[in-house]
């Protein structure tokens, strides 16, 4: 059966008309890219296959568009439409961080935090530099490998801080093992950081680290 012929409350693209794309499994977020399906199958059940063989969803997507081209039901079309979609999600959220969000809408900080650090196989530590009214400034990526107080030098985010005349910074790794859960040294390199940028009158807003899921927040903690 064709998707045209399924009743309209099943149909992905109706389905996100009615009840918004949160609605849509991860299968059907895809299904609308691909328009249809290889010959046989419907769009869905094509998606489905894909996730099956090469997902789940974030591994397929941080696949490199030439590797993407090549995998049954994609081609080069659908590969560009959908770096363009994620492209456009990450400027939708630095352009969310642009207009002073970052510390208002705490959740924007990590998500986007997310999109940038999440890909890596291996842990790097970033830094968000704001403005006095907390808009960003400038996101760099300033430390690779273990996070631990021997490998992320307080004295540095602090210089980067200074070089950018910012006023607060955020920061944020990845944990690669996909567990967000901060360890003992997250802890212990929150607070050195605090210490020092605190010494700089610049503020240290949160620390975020990053695994599979949501975002977990120091600050929301209590450990900022």
């Amino acid at each position: 059966m064709r998707i045209r012929d399924w009743p309209p409350p099943e149909r992905p693209r109706e389905k996100l008309l009615a009840r918004g794309a949160a609605s849509l499994s991860d299968a059907e977020l895809l299904a609308i890219f691909l328009g249809s399906g290889l010959r046989g199958r419907d769009a869905v059940a094509t998606a489905r296959d894909l996730l099956a063989r090469h997902g789940p969803l974030r591994a397929l997507l941080e696949r490199p568009p030439s590797a993407l081209a090549g995998l049954p039901g994609l081609g080069p079309a659908r590969v560009c439409a959908l770096a363009a979609a994620l492209e456009l999600g990450n400027r939708h959220l630095a352009g969310t961080l642009e207009r002073g969000d970052a510390f208002s809408d705490p959740g924007a900080a990590g998500r986007y935090f997310a999109l940038r650090l999440r890909h890596h196989g291996h842990e790097v530590f970033a830094a968000l530099f704001l403005d006095t009214r907390n808009r960003a400034i400038a996101f760099e990526e300033l430390f690779r490998g273990t996070v631990d107080s021997s490998e992320v030098h307080p004295r540095e985010v602090a210089r980067r801080a200074m070089a950018h005349n910012a006023a607060a910074v955020i920061v944020g790794h990845n944990h690669p093992s996909g567990n967000p859960e901060p360890s003992a040294a997250d802890r212990a390199v929150t607070a050195r950081l605090k210490q020092a940028l605190g010494l700089l009158d610049v503020r240290l807003l949160d620390h975020f680290v990053i695994g599979d899921g949501p975002p977990v927040s120091l600050a929301a903690r209590g450990w900022v």
